[in-house]
């Protein structure tokens, strides 16, 4: 069955925060929260974007609620300072989106000497994910989305040992490593909700191939070298637009009746309606308890739902 927009369930006395929702995929996601009745805290880096962006709901939902927060994915000081702003404003987060992220840049480091892509796309949302775990394990129903991609398929679980792939970075390659790491994010924190007793989820999507902003800044910044020229071609081409591609991450967040720990991606991988997507390579070999050591360590911050819901 097709699902669109008008499945979307009321979201009338719901809060979600979404990362990277002043353009793209997760303007697009808040724009459909909103105007589901959702009150959303738009999270981003560019003030002037956001504020932009928050312009732009307006226009099409005059009465979304709305609130900006500034955050910067590549510096833990600004994800502590960003969770604390949220704590303190709302005591329940029904949905976390953790959709920001970058794509095949050149290498290069975050504020606190990581690699940028893991920096931005892994470590970043683990931190905000830590931080606002004891609003997120306090709502009933809460819902996780973390923003995966096709290219999870190329990737390969994080090596405990070098997870900044220094000394042999590949700008696609760890893409895909990073993007494989939030489909396994996802599955290691609903099974953590599982043993916790908590009725919250986790799921994970992907965008299939959407024309969004992404494509253009990894072209811009010239880190995929022809195959960013190439894909930055090939989706204004035959890409899905930005709305329809956000579908996918709004019915992870939105639809009772999607599972935990699954994903939700485009019907026919790269286009297509969204539907609950199969996963391969479930288990890979201890990837989910790898990712969780590289976090821990890389960040100092634990994900540990039992340890938050028994506190």
């Amino acid at each position: 069955m097709t699902w669109s927009l008008a499945d979307v369930p009321d979201q009338t006395g719901r809060t979600a925060v979404v990362t990277g929702a002043n353009g793209g995929l997760g303007l697009e996601a808040t724009r459909m929260l909103a105007g589901a009745g959702a009150h959303v805290v738009v999270c981003a880096r560019n003030q002037a974007k956001a504020e932009a962006a928050r312009t732009d709901v307006l226009t099409t939902h005059p009465d979304a609620s709305l609130e900006v927060v500034p955050l910067d994915l590549g510096s833990l000081a600004s994800v502590g300072s960003c969770a604390r702003t949220v704590a303190q404003a709302h005591d329940r987060v029904d949905v976390l989106m953790l959709n920001a992220g970058v794509m095949a840049m050149p290498e290069g480091t975050t504020e606190d000497g990581f690699e940028t892509q893991l920096g931005t796309n892994v470590l970043g949302h683990w931190a905000l994910l830590s931080h606002l775990l004891p609003q997120v394990v306090a709502t009933p129903g809460a819902r996780v989305v973390t923003l995966s991609s096709v290219a999870q398929h190329q990737g390969r679980a994080l090596k405990v040992d070098d997870p900044h792939l220094r000394g042999g970075y590949d700008a696609w390659a760890q893409y895909g490593n990073t993007k494989l790491a939030m489909r396994h994010l996802a599955q290691g924190l609903d099974r953590r909700f599982r043993s916790a007793g908590l009725d919250a989820r986790a799921v994970a999507a992907h965008p299939g191939l959407t024309n969004s902003d992404l494509q253009a800044t990894t072209h811009a910044e010239g880190g995929g070298g022809f195959l960013g020229g190439f894909f930055h071609t090939l989706t204004e081409r035959v890409g899905m637009s930005v709305p329809y591609g956000a579908l996918s991450q709004v019915r992870a967040a939105t639809d009772p009746g999607v599972k935990p720990g699954t994903m939700v991606g485009p019907l026919f991988a790269m286009a297509g309606p969204p539907v609950v997507k199969p996963l391969v390579r479930p288990g890979a070999s201890g990837a989910i308890e790898r990712l969780w050591t590289v976090c821990e360590r890389e960040t100092g911050l634990r994900v540990d739902p039992v340890a938050v819901a028994s506190a």
